[in-house]
């Protein structure tokens, strides 16, 4: 009898939250006044300097060397023993 109980105020509550929600949602929704529309036309001139490179890139060439690869080659990795086999 207090599963009935239980499911009938899990409904009411869950009934209320989606109430809620769509008053909300309905209160918060209005139309506002939309700007009249103008067309307006203008003109802009620019001039710009030519562009000066602040880095020079490497080049690369086929079957050159890669200017990207590292220069640090890291060790390798140390190698581990097992305990009972030596190995």
């Amino acid at each position: 009898m207090k599963s009935v109980l239980g499911r009938r105020l899990t409904a009411i509550a869950g009934g209320a939250a989606v109430t809620a929600m769509v008053v909300l949602t309905a209160s918060c929704a209005k139309e506002e006044e939309k700007a009249p529309e103008t067309t307006t036309t203008t003109t802009t001139t620019t001039t710009t300097a030519p562009a000066e490179p602040t880095e020079k890139a490497p080049r690369l060439e086929p079957g050159g060397p890669n200017p990207f690869s590292p220069s640090v080659i890291a060790p390798p990795a140390p190698t581990a023993t097992h305990p009972r086999h030596g190995n």
